[in-house]
């Protein structure tokens, strides 16, 4: 097909629109305390006001992926970021807590536009030759868009108030619609079949419930009642949405994708490195601010050395993958952010920040060497009028990655810390924040033997999550190294001749 000439400028375009709703949840965790503050929020409160957005997200990539390809994935981008953009500017002007609450929704639901389309339209528009650099700085705009959300939140902290968090949308979303508008090419609708409604409302709900079920498993209890009914209720959708993908004609998700190991294996690397991500980034955030008393501003700096190494590497990714070849590149990096990870596991109360960030240093150049090669696995498997639903399938795995490796970290250095403080603190044994507000009420000396005792106890609970993460990763590099590709034929699928040629016509 004929070459899209500002093809660079309009990667640099999808980027920026990336980085914008990637970086909204980060920026928003730092601004939870001043927040709760003024609006009253509670525990709760705070929860719901941070898992509505990924909730909505999360539920909504697939069916958005299906509705992109439909109306032309430009089309998709450009709704996706007006609502996320109307939604972001309207929870600015929240006066309570449940205000927020829904249109972190509505931003949620915008959010599950862009992310598909944009690498759908990616996959459009560059060549096969150029899609190895493209996705490169695609997965580097998607994990730096996650990394400097808390300095971003950080710096606006420390001059304006909390609303400050949606308010950096609106001129980022103004910006990109404008530069959308003026450099991305208008690619072609896709014909798919009649729209499977049944197909998608129960991937909705599947979704849905795994992930507020995982969401919520750490606070409740991973064996509550509410909390296996939920998993289950996920597992029984899940299963008729498979019995409808076999039956129906046009399906949401080609389920024989699954069937070839080299798809397989790239979406869980893939889903592992989010893991990996979130789940460290959560434990070390509250290590900085609490054990070290960084400000928001300057704990948001530990997240720099893992934006620049992964930046660094997400560049040349493909040219190293390109000579070592793609497994390689996946297990090489995976090995990488494990021995990151064991770094990071001999942190104590008293470590230097240069030592911690040599270990998140080495992680980030593991993540940015992986990132770009399995998103192009997954999203290079299907022919190009099922890239919307293979975009939408990439966005959906980092996404339960990250929340998995939130609740499942989160938990481990949870169960690790109370393990540690005994019974000896009384409520300051509950977490370690809790345990500064705690001692923030208590005569010197007694204040002093609760943090020694609380930061000792969640110093060594990171160091244990740490090593589970890095246990993790380290399975993920042996499935990938012993594991061949065994590549199942395909279903058949129409030829793309027309669209492409509506493309060149479109960008000529």
């Amino acid at each position: 097909m004929s070459e899209y000439p500002r093809r660079w400028a309009a990667l640099a375009v999808l980027s920026l629109t990336l980085v914008a709703v990637t970086l909204d949840n980060s920026v928003l965790n730092t601004a939870l305390p001043s927040l709760a503050h003024a609006l009253r929020a509670d525990t709760a409160d705070l929860q719901w006001i941070t898992d509505a957005y990924t909730l909505v997200f999360a539920s909504a990539l697939i069916l958005a992926g299906t509705i992109g390809a439909r109306i032309g994935s430009r089309r998709a981008l450009i709704g996706g970021l007006a609502v996320f953009g109307g939604g972001s500017a309207i929870a600015a002007l929240s006066d309570s807590p449940g205000q927020l609450i829904a249109w972190r929704a509505v931003m949620g639901l915008g959010a599950a536009f862009v992310m598909p389309a944009t690498l759908a339209i990616i996959t459009r528009i560059f060549p096969p030759a150029e899609r190895p650099k493209a996705f490169g700085a695609w997965s580097a705009a998607a994990g730096i868009g996650v990394l400097i959300g808390p300095v971003t939140g950080g710096a606006l902290l420390e001059h304006y108030s909390w609303s400050s968090a949606f308010w950096i949308n609106v001129p980022l979303v103004a910006g990109a619609l404008v530069a959308v508008l003026y450099l991305v090419p208008a690619v072609p609708a896709v014909s798919t079949g009649r729209l499977d409604v049944l197909g998608a409302l129960l991937s909705t709900a599947a979704v849905a419930a795994l992930v507020d079920a995982v969401i919520q498993a750490p606070s409740r209890g991973w064996t509550d009642a509410l909390t296996l009914g939920e998993f289950a209720l996920a597992l029984a959708l899940t299963a008729g949405f498979v019995i409808r993908q076999r039956r129906a004609a046009s399906p949401l998700v080609r389920l024989d994708l699954f069937a070839n190991r080299t798809f397989l294996v790239a979406a869980l690397s893939l889903a592992v490195v989010f893991f990996v991500l979130f789940g460290t980034l959560f434990e070390l955030s509250q290590y900085l601010q609490l054990v070290h008393g960084f400000t928001p501003l300057v704990a948001g700096l530990g997240a720099m050395p893992f934006a620049v190494a992964m930046a660094l590497t997400s560049a040349t990714s493909a040219p190293l993958s390109a000579r070592i070849g793609v497994r390689a590149t996946l297990a090489a990096g995976l090995l990488l952010a494990t021995a990151g990870l064991l770094d990071l596991a001999t942190t104590g109360v008293t470590t230097p920040f240069w030592k911690i960030a040599i270990g998140t240093g080495v992680i980030g150049l593991g993540m940015g060497m992986m990132m770009a090669p399995a998103s192009l696995q997954i999203s290079g498997s299907v022919p190009v009028q099922y890239t919307s639903m293979a975009s939408a399938l990439n966005s959906v795995i980092r996404e339960l990655g990250g929340v998995l490796g939130i609740a499942v970290l989160g938990t481990v250095v949870s169960s690790a810390y109370r393990s540690g403080v005994g019974t000896d603190l009384g409520p300051a044994g509950t977490d370690l924040p809790t345990a500064h507000a705690v001692a923030a009420q208590l005569p010197a000396p007694a204040a002093e033997r609760v943090l020694s005792t609380a930061d000792a106890a969640f110093t060594s609970a990171m160091d244990r999550g740490a090593l589970v993460a890095a246990a993790i990763a380290f399975a993920m590099a042996l499935v990938v190294i012993l594991v061949r590709p065994r590549v199942a034929a395909p279903a058949p699928a129409a030829a793309p001749a027309p669209a492409e040629a509506a493309l060149v016509a479109s960008t000529a």
